[in-house]
């Protein structure tokens, strides 16, 4: 499945035993975010070797966990408390183990006139 909606990590660590229910009580509490929109909000454990991704789609929720045998994902410091929107691109990248900066990539190029 790919995103329809935002793509949010949440900064920080999780809980990984959190469920469906305790990671949207963070959504909405936390992030004060409306946890049954179409976008994704995206957690790491602190290990940074586990990730959990929750979205609401049309009557129920979705929870993808990831685990990793080696490695760790290239999870973003922490700048600030709340979520960090990313693009779905990005999410791709951080899920491939790169960075969500990555420099070799195209930068999208806005304002062009023809």
């Amino acid at each position: 499945m790919t995103p329809t909606g935002n793509v949010y990590l949440v900064s920080g660590v999780t809980d990984m035993r959190k469920s469906i229910d305790g990671l949207s009580l963070i959504v909405a509490d936390t992030l004060e975010m409306d946890p049954f929109s179409q976008a994704w909000f995206i957690f790491c454990n602190r290990h940074r070797d586990k990730l959990k991704i929750l979205f609401c789609d049309t009557n129920g929720f979705w929870l993808y966990y990831r685990r990793l045998e080696k490695g760790h994902f290239k999870w973003p410091a922490p700048k600030c408390d709340g979520a960090v929107h990313i693009s779905k691109q990005q999410l791709q990248w951080l899920l491939s183990g790169l960075t969500l900066d990555n420099p070799k990539a195209h930068r999208p190029i806005f304002g062009l006139e023809v």
